[in-house]
């Protein structure tokens, strides 16, 4: 059986944890600081898991330069649980700015004439907006339509329009849709599936005056590994367990503008007369925030982990994350050149314009068969210790997840393997 040490594990998520992050969490886990019990025993709103969360919450401003107007929540649901979150929160947020607009010109109107004037904004301006780059948002914003209707949902552009029904192109700006004052513009950052990553933020959406449009997007694989202009964004949500954690918290980065006492959640009430969506309370960032994340169990061991992580990337990068970055980009580089050199034996799926440094998708076209070649390479990575290639069921083909626990080595590795294979008979 293979050590630890000889594996090199490309998954998609959950993914590779530092080892020396997992020796400190398994300690923890049976006796944490010498307290007689282990860290997932320990009450989530007792002191220890309080300093915890409040300790791991500002390591993660500290590697990003997250600015103080905004406020970072550990919830629960995963990425999926934040395509329902936005559209609950978002809609309601865009609901009490317009009923603010209407007090703020008549602040004596009657309840009904409110309410009136409401729903007619709601059937008449009402829009989020979504950018479809790959599987994700493709996701995300079916859900929207699930919860407000495919008449309040607007894509603003849709890759595969432009790629011949396949993801694997962004469209270019100035072909983009975007409605007016949408309660949100949503993206994903970097697409798991089709290997596609927004090469930096879009400039049609930098903010004017700092407000609009609210810029929400999905970093869950890719978080942590470049700098990000956060001024940019209103919220950006993701998963742990690519490159912060392990599976189980879902972190939220949002403005503070969009919590009280900026702006307050509409009551239950009028959103039911409007016919917009109440969300869980526990999907409500305003019930989260006021809670410091704690308004129901919150699990404060995979918390931990998420710690421990930053910790290890603030002691080996002191330049915070533009040292990862320069890791990152060297590693994506290595691998992307191996499969480039070969253009008879591999084939990279999305357009080199997009290409995304976290997830390398590719075809192995090495003979006749794709399949058979494919089944080939994946035999003999598993035979150098190269696991997890395989890539995602919905579009099969090759995937390296290149993502910041990857060591140097680790993509040197499968990038000689790249060139050793493409040398084999065909």
């Amino acid at each position: 059986m293979p050590t630890r040490e000889e594996i090199t594990y490309f998954g998609a998520g959950p993914a590779l944890l530092p080892t020396n992050v997992l020796h400190t969490a398994a300690a923890s886990l049976v006796n944490h600081n010498d307290t007689g019990l282990g860290l997932a025993e320990h009450s989530h709103r007792s002191e220890l898991a309080t300093n915890i969360l409040n300790a791991t919450k500002a390591d993660l401003a500290k590697y990003l330069d997250i600015p103080e107007d905004y406020e970072v929540l550990f919830m629960q649901g995963g990425g999926s649980g934040e395509f329902s979150a936005t559209v609950y929160n978002l809609v309601a947020i865009w609901a009490e700015k317009r009923k603010q607009k209407i007090l703020a010109s008549n602040k004596d109107i009657p309840e009904a004439e409110l309410v009136k004037e409401l729903q007619k904004a709601v059937d008449e301006e009402l829009k989020i907006d979504y950018l479809i780059t790959g599987s994700w948002s493709l996701k995300a914003s079916q859900e929207a339509t699930r919860l407000i209707g495919a008449e309040h949902v607007n894509i603003v552009a849709d890759g595969r329009k432009v790629n011949d029904g396949k993801f694997g192109k962004i469209p270019e700006e100035s072909t983009w849709s975007l409605s007016k004052n949408p309660a949100m513009v949503y993206y994903c950052d970097n697409e798991t599936v089709d290997g596609v990553e927004f090469p930096g933020f879009p400039q049609i959406l930098t903010p004017k005056d700092g407000e609009e449009p609210i810029v929400v997007a999905d970093m869950s694989s890719n978080i942590l590994s470049r700098r990000i202009p956060i001024k940019n964004f209103s919220l950006i949500f993701f998963g742990a367990q690519k490159n912060l954690g392990s599976t189980g918290i879902t972190v939220v980065i949002i403005k503070k503008n969009l919590l009280p006492p900026a702006v307050a959640t509409p009551a239950p009430t009028l959103l039911r007369k409007l016919g917009l969506p109440i969300g869980p309370i526990v999907l409500s960032y305003e019930t989260i925030a006021k809670n410091n994340s704690l308004y129901n169990t919150l699990s404060i061991f995979d918390v931990y982990i998420a710690g421990q992580v930053l910790k290890n990337l603030l002691s080996v990068f002191p330049d915070k994350v533009d040292g990862q970055q320069g890791v990152a980009d060297k590693k994506a580089k290595l691998i992307y050149a191996a499969l480039d050199a070969h253009p008879e034996s591999f084939k990279v799926v999305p357009d080199k314009s997009v290409r995304s440094r976290m997830n390398i998708c590719f075809r192995v076209i090495h003979g006749a068969s794709v399949d058979e070649a494919e089944k080939v390479f994946l035999k003999g990575a598993v035979e150098k210790g190269l696991t997890g290639l395989k890539g995602h069921r919905s579009v099969g083909g090759i995937r390296a997840s290149n993502y910041n626990s990857i060591p140097l080595e680790g993509a040197e590795k499968l990038a000689a393997y790249i060139e050793e294979f493409a040398k084999t008979p065909k």
